[in-house]
C-alpha cells in the first residue's frame, strides 16, 4: 500500500544524497577557482567528506548500503520486486545505460572518496575556531 511511496522517498533521498557529494565537489572546486569565501566552510567541507567517506568505508568493506536496503525492504513490503545490485549501478544503468560489474562502481567510490580527500587538504576548510576579523567602525 503506502510502503512503495515510502520507497519512492528513499530513493529520493538517496538522490539527494548522491547530489549532495557529486554536486558538492563541483562546487568547491568552483569556489577555489573563483575565491569564494563559502567553499571553505568548515561545516559543509566536513559533510562532504564525512558523506563521501561513508560511502567509500561501505564499498571496501562490501557492505550495502542501509537506503539501497531499505528501499528493497519496503518495495517487497509493498509487493514489489526489489530490484538487485547497488544504488547507483541501477541509477547509472538507468541515466547512462552503462553494465559495469559492482566492483568497478565499488572502486569509483572509493576513488572519489580520494579525490574529495585530496581537495581537502589542497583547498582546506576555515578552522570554525578561527576568529573572524571585527568590522571596522565608523
Amino acid at each position: 500500500m503506502w510502503y512503495g511511496y515510502v520507497a519512492d522517498a528513499v530513493v529520493i533521498a538517496h538522490i539527494a544524497y548522491v547530489g549532495y557529494v557529486v554536486l558538492g565537489q563541483l562546487a568547491i572546486w568552483l569556489g577555489w577557482i573563483f575565491r569564494r569565501h563559502w567553499a571553505r566552510n568548515f561545516w559543509f567541507r566536513i559533510t562532504h567528506l564525512l558523506a563521501i567517506a561513508i560511502v567509500a568505508l561501505e564499498a571496501v568493506m562490501g557492505w550495502t548500503c542501509p537506503l539501497t536496503r531499505w528501499e528493497n525492504q519496503l518495495r517487497e513490503l509493498a509487493g514489489q520486486t526489489a530490484q538487485s545490485g547497488s544504488f547507483m549501478g541501477r541509477l547509472v544503468h538507468h541515466i547512462m545505460f552503462w553494465n559495469c560489474p559492482e566492483w568497478a562502481f565499488d572502486a569509483m567510490h572509493v576513488g572519489f572518496a580520494i579525490l574529495v580527500l585530496g581537495t581537502f587538504i589542497l583547498f582546506a576548510p576555515r578552522s570554525p575556531l578561527r576568529r573572524q576579523p571585527a568590522a571596522s567602525a565608523a
